[in-house]
């Protein structure tokens, strides 16, 4: 599984983005696709993440304003950011898990896309 992400930038605090991501493969198969992050000296951590079933899950620092979607003709999944505040600045990651009717769990990654909020 390849993801391609896209969608980084520079905007100013209260503005919007949104990223993609797109897959190799028919995400309708891939038991959840999402986006982490990460910032200069901290872990990479979970924003969103949508599952095969559209249950959708948000870190609490992102809810309210970010909103994961998917496309599956498109193979494409989305995360429209809006009223971006400063501490959203990082280096977003497009992450994909595949788990096997026998339990096996396979993650993948997408290259990361910048994300810089100024104030």
């Amino acid at each position: 599984v390849q993801l391609q992400a896209s969608g980084g930038g520079l905007v100013q605090a209260g503005g919007s983005l949104r990223l993609s991501c797109e897959g190799s493969v028919n995400i309708m198969n891939i038991n959840s696709v999402g986006w982490y992050r990460q910032s200069p000296g901290k872990q990479r951590e979970v924003v969103a993440e949508i599952t095969s079933g559209d249950s959708k899950n948000y870190a609490d620092s992102v809810k309210g304003r970010f909103t994961i979607s998917k496309d599956n003709a498109e193979n494409t999944v989305y995360l429209q950011m809006d009223s971006l505040k400063p501490e959203d600045t990082a280096v977003y990651y497009c992450h994909a898990r595949i788990v096997t009717s026998f339990g096996q769990i396979y993650d993948y990654w997408g290259q990361g896309t910048q994300v810089t909020v100024s104030s």
